[in-house]
C-alpha cells in the first residue's frame, strides 16, 4: 500500500512559516486577486486563496469582473495594479472569457508581479533554473517530493501532459534535479509502456481515471495533478487511486494533494515578490 503524500498538511506548515516571516519582518504584503464572470469553479479557487492570504498574514484585494469585460478593460485594470506599490503580487484567475486574450493579459503583468510565473520572460527563467518565482504547481510538487526525502538524481521521471502551466515547466525543474525526463502527450505512442519506466510518475491531462494500475511500475511515486468529477459527480484525479495505491510506493490524494501545495507556493510567491520589489531594490 502506497503512502499518502498529504498535500494538506505539508501546506499548513509552509503557511504557518510564511505568516511567521511576515510577523517576524513586519512585511505589508499585498495580493490582488482578480476574477472576470461567474464562473463556480474559479470562484471556489478565489475564495480558498483569499483564506490562504487570510491565514499568512497577506493582504487580499479582490477584483470582480463581468462576463462581458474585454481585454482592453482588464489590461487597463493590470496596468493600475502594476503602478500601485501596495500590490506586491497580480493573479488573474483562469481561464478567463473567450473574448479576452489571456496571454495579453498574462504578458501585461510586471514581471516581478508576475506571482503565477505565466509571464513568457518567468517561463523562460524556469528552463535554466534562474527563476524569481516557481510555477506554482511545478513547485508544489516539488515541495512535496523534497518533503519525502525522494531523490531524483539519476531517475526516470514521465510527466504526462505538456501544458505551459504544468507540464513543461515541471520537466524541467526534474531536469534541474539531474532526472531523465519523458513528457507524453494525446499523440503519444503506447503511453502505458512509457509510464511503466518511470520511477516517479506525474499525471496532469484533466481525465478522470487516465492512469491505471497496469501503467504503474511496482514502487513507483505518482502525483496526480488532475481535479475533474467522476460519473457520480465526485471529485478526482487522473489517477485511479484505489488500483494503483496498491502498487505505487508513494501516491498524491485528489483532494486534499497538489491542490494545497498549489495556493502555498502562491503565498511563497507572492512574499518573494514583496521582497524582490522593496527590500532588494
Amino acid at each position: 500500500m502506497s503512502k499518502i503524500i498529504d498535500g494538506k498538511a505539508l501546506s499548513a506548515r509552509i503557511t504557518e512559516k510564511i505568516r511567521e516571516e511576515i510577523e517576524r519582518d513586519k512585511l505589508k504584503v499585498g495580493l490582488a486577486v482578480v476574477i472576470v464572470g461567474r464562473d463556480p469553479a474559479s470562484r471556489v479557487y478565489v475564495n480558498n486563496k483569499k483564506k490562504a492570504c487570510d491565514a499568512c498574514g497577506i493582504i487580499s484585494f479582490e477584483y470582480s469582473l463581468p462576463e462581458e469585460t474585454t481585454t482592453r478593460e482588464l489590461t487597463e485594470l493590470i496596468d493600475m495594479l502594476n503602478a500601485d506599490p501596495k500590490i506586491n503580487g497580480i493573479l488573474v484567475q483562469q481561464p478567463l472569457p473567450k473574448q479576452i486574450n489571456t496571454q495579453s493579459v498574462n504578458e501585461r503583468i510586471s514581471a516581478l508581479k508576475d506571482v503565477d510565473a505565466f509571464r513568457f520572460e518567468n517561463m523562460g527563467r524556469v528552463t535554466d533554473g534562474n527563476f524569481h518565482f516557481l510555477p506554482c504547481t511545478p513547485g508544489g510538487i516539488m515541495e512535496m517530493l523534497k518533503s519525502e526525502g525522494i531523490v531524483l538524481e539519476g531517475k526516470e521521471c514521465v510527466v504526462v501532459g505538456r501544458s505551459n502551466i504544468v507540464g513543461k515547466p515541471m520537466a524541467f525543474l526534474l531536469l534541474h534535479q539531474n532526472a531523465t525526463v519523458t513528457i507524453c502527450h494525446s499523440k503519444t505512442r503506447d503511453l502505458a509502456a512509457v509510464c511503466r519506466r518511470a520511477d516517479i510518475l506525474v499525471a496532469a491531462v484533466g481525465k478522470s481515471g487516465l492512469i491505471t494500475a497496469d501503467m504503474v511500475k511496482q514502487g513507483a511515486v505518482v502525483i496526480d495533478v488532475g481535479m475533474n468529477k467522476n460519473a457520480q459527480g465526485k471529485l478526482c484525479g487522473d489517477v485511479d487511486f484505489p488500483a494503483v495505491s496498491e502498487k505505487a510506493a508513494y501516491i498524491t490524494p485528489v483532494p486534499g494533494g497538489v491542490g494545497p501545495m498549489t495556493i502555498a507556493m502562491l503565498m511563497r510567491n507572492t512574499v518573494k515578490a514583496h521582497r524582490l520589489q522593496v527590500i532588494d531594490n
